[in-house]
């Protein structure tokens, strides 16, 4: 396993990262997504991603407890808020007073002090910026948040929050939370070259596109029962069109030639970018996570890049 910083701090995060997200606490039983955890830690995996709205804080619990048997300095912990945890009109958003009960509940669940990284997991337009980075300020000074982040954020309010900060002296972001894969490009444009300039790293979910570039899904041929889309077919459907899944079936063949599964192809073509300080991969099952860690250190050369290229722009 290789380690990036994240972002512009000092500390050092695996390039590739588990995540929570529609499994652990729910879709995936519980011992299944332990030994996941477990198989990431041996390999090399030091950092683990969750958030207080997965399963409605189950993952939480399921995460925290797996990592419970290491010592706390050897990983890197987030979580995230801002969706809703309850029907109260306050039980959502970025509110101060939202911010505090849940990063206290987060920790409860968590069985833990502080988390690594704190998450805005959506912007809320409902309530002041300043109020929101003032509340997360307060939480890293008290120890309880060491470095906060945003995900799914426009750069119109990644630069508002920066500045914010900046000019009231409050804690910066440091990393940011996109969706990035072959079949979905759009920080490309204009987050990662304000990731570069800001010293904001991408932690970027769904290198696999739910799945879709691992190779399991066939044009012209049924769901493979007990996949994610048989389970949550919504979620997944936007990559299931013909032109996504004749440009999968292109890339399997450029994935066979360089020898690597299409999912270590994937991914190792994401870590291509310097500004990507971790991708963070989901497993249901530990031979997942050896498949994909596989990835990791995998330099794709000039010819390859510029073969997926040809297949991603047609």
């Amino acid at each position: 396993m290789e380690y990036r910083h994240l972002g512009s701090t000092g500390v050092k995060v695996s390039e590739i990262s588990l995540g929570s997200w529609l499994t652990y606490g729910g879709y995936v039983e519980k011992d299944a997504a332990m030994q996941s955890i477990h198989k990431a830690y041996e390999l090399g995996i030091n950092f683990f991603d969750t958030a207080n709205v997965y399963m409605r804080g189950e993952a939480e619990k399921v995460v925290g407890e797996a990592l419970r048997e290491y010592p706390r300095e050897s990983y890197v912990l987030t979580t995230k808020v801002f969706n809703p945890m309850g029907e109260g009109p306050n039980d959502r958003g970025l509110s101060r007073k939202h911010i505090m009960e849940q990063c206290h509940a987060s920790l409860q669940r968590l069985g833990l002090d502080y988390v690594d990284l704190y998450y805005c997991h959506r912007y809320d337009p409902t309530t002041p910026l300043d109020e929101t980075l003032r509340a997360l300020d307060d939480l890293v000074r008290q120890g309880k948040v060491l470095y906060i982040g945003v995900s799914e954020w426009s750069p119109a309010q990644i630069a508002e929050a920066l500045h914010i900060a900046d000019k009231r002296l409050l804690d910066r972001l440091v990393v940011n939370q996109p969706v990035y894969n072959m079949l979905n490009r759009y920080i490309e444009k204009e987050i990662i070259p304000q990731g570069e300039q800001h010293g904001i790293g991408q932690v970027v979910f769904s290198p696999l596109a739910q799945g879709v570039l691992s190779g399991k899904y066939k044009k012209g041929a049924d769901i493979p029962a007990n996949s994610r889309a048989a389970e949550n077919y919504k979620v997944i459907s936007r990559f299931l069109n013909d032109d996504s899944l004749d440009r999968v079936a292109e890339l399997q063949q450029v994935a066979q030639k360089e020898q690597l599964s299409l999912s270590q192809l994937a991914i190792a073509w994401i870590l291509r970018q310097d500004n990507v300080s971790s991708a963070l991969i989901g497993a249901s099952r530990p031979e997942q996570v050896e498949e994909n860690v596989k990835a990791s250190g995998v330099k794709l050369s000039e010819e390859t890049l510029k073969q997926v290229e040809t297949i991603l722009e047609t």
